[in-house]
């Protein structure tokens, strides 16, 4: 049955699955600008819940504000395929991250029922309240595992996203950061979260169990440019690799810049600098390609062009979808600091590893789904990690996950000439509804 549906699917014109998207927010306007957490909860929901109930989606809503449709299969008693994604953004960045994945996600139900697929297990579209995690420092909000922290140490989160889906996932370190954790004005967690409608500070509420879906699959834009530059319309996610960052200080005596001969100097500016330099070559020397280290902070005290540094801060990120070879590399750099601190006389006052979450690798069965219905679609395909942060990241300690990625204009993300064509989205879509099919009836 669901070969036949492959050539309907095939046969699907593009502007027929492009109609849900035409004439409402999508691909701009109002939905699409980005926004922080809860500051425009009340329209994007009311939007999504319409879109979720016009499809014949059971709607509900959790108490941090994910949202889920579900189409109840004709066994609902067996563990339901979700699939979903984000609506939030960082400011001023694009408009297709997240959103591709959600809105995508309702079409493809659409799809299937105008297709007349009737689903075995359950169907569960997801809307994660909090992806990025540019108000609170922390993303995956909904997702299992959720990482709040104080606003001191919000800028290294700030690379972060999925803060539901960290939340779903089952966190309670989450759940007792949250409750120390301000915004940039000072205002809490919780008053923003009782402000915009959600005043149930029991988070562990939102929690799934291990098992509570048979998969998770996730439509994204890829964020990077491969699938464009080998023009490939799909990208089969195998990992995604995940970051450890790190927060370190080090501490000098300063002084005036002409007045201290250089043997003389505990110049923090330029232990820093070193450190910068040791993250690349540890990073390098991993032996692996999927081994990336950036230092993305580096800031300096007084910050006066004729003042020896007295003190310097750096931040780092280092990824990998090998736990192991990443936390290898964190090592090395920490026994990189404490040796330049010894050797330039300085004080390494700080040496934080303030998040280190491990990658996921996708699940075999959801793989093999995606690739068959590209086969099916005739669509070309290439198996690729991810090196972003997705909810997927964090669903898959719920469930075995998966990922199609589609392209972007020139890898651009996070910013606003972020562009997917409606050609590529058509083809996510297809390929998304072919594969929760597969998995429904499974």
């Amino acid at each position: 049955m669901l070969l036949s549906r492959s050539s309907q699917l095939r046969a699907t014109p593009q502007s027929k699955l492009w109609r849900s998207f035409q004439g409402t927010d999508f691909p701009g306007r109002t939905l699409m600008i980005p926004r922080l957490q809860w500051t425009s909860k009340p329209f994007r929901d009311r939007y999504i819940k319409s879109l979720m109930s016009r499809s014949g989606l059971v709607v509900r809503e959790d108490s941090v504000g994910n949202i889920f449709g579900r189409w109840v299969g004709s066994e609902p008693d067996l563990p339901p395929v979700a699939t979903g994604s984000h609506i939030d953004a960082i400011p001023y960045s694009g408009k297709y991250d997240g959103v591709v994945g959600v809105l995508g996600a309702i079409e493809a139900i659409n799809l299937l029922k105008r297709l007349g697929v009737k689903p075995k297990r359950s169907l569960e579209v997801i809307m994660f309240t909090s992806e990025e995690p540019t108000r609170f420092g922390i993303s995956c909000l909904g997702r299992s595992e959720p990482y709040i922290v104080s606003v001191m140490i919000l800028k290294v989160f700030e690379a972060h996203s999925d803060l539901c889906s960290r939340l779903l996932a089952g966190s309670r370190e989450l759940v007792e950061h949250l409750k120390f954790t301000v915004d940039g004005q000072n205002v809490s967690f919780f008053d923003a979260a009782n402000n915009a409608g959600y005043p149930n500070k029991d988070l562990s509420s939102v929690f799934l169990e291990k098992g509570s879906y048979y998969a998770f699959i996730e439509l994204h834009i890829e964020q990077g440019p491969i699938l464009e530059e080998e023009a490939l319309p799909i990208g089969v996610v195998t990992a995604i690799a995940a970051p450890a960052s790190i927060k370190v200080d080090f501490e000098g005596n300063g002084g005036h810049a002409g007045a201290v001969l250089m043997p003389k100097r505990n110049d923090a500016g330029l232990a820093a600098a070193e450190l910068a330099l040791a993250v690349e070559k540890h990073v390098l020397e991993s032996g692996s390609i999927d081994t990336v280290g950036t230092v993305g902070i580096l800031e300096l005290h007084p910050g006066a062009i004729n003042s020896i540094p007295s003190k310097a801060h750096v931040e780092i990120d280092t990824r990998d979808i090998d736990e192991k070879r990443r936390n290898d590399v964190v090592d090395k750099i920490h026994q990189s600091a404490l040796s330049i601190s010894k050797a330039r006389n300085v004080k390494l006052s700080e040496f934080t590893i303030v998040n280190q979450d491990p990658p996921a690798l996708s699940g075999d069965s959801i793989i093999k789904a995606t690739e068959t219905a590209c086969q099916e679609l005739n669509l070309p395909y290439k198996k690729m990690i991810s090196r972003a942060y997705h909810d997927s990241l964090f669903m898959a300690r719920i469930s075995p996950m998966g990922m199609i990625f589609i392209p972007c204009h020139k890898g651009y993300s996070h910013k606003p000439e972020e562009f997917s064509a409606p050609k590529d989205i058509a083809n996510g879509v297809k390929v998304l509804a072919l594969t929760l099919a597969k998995l429904s009836l499974s």
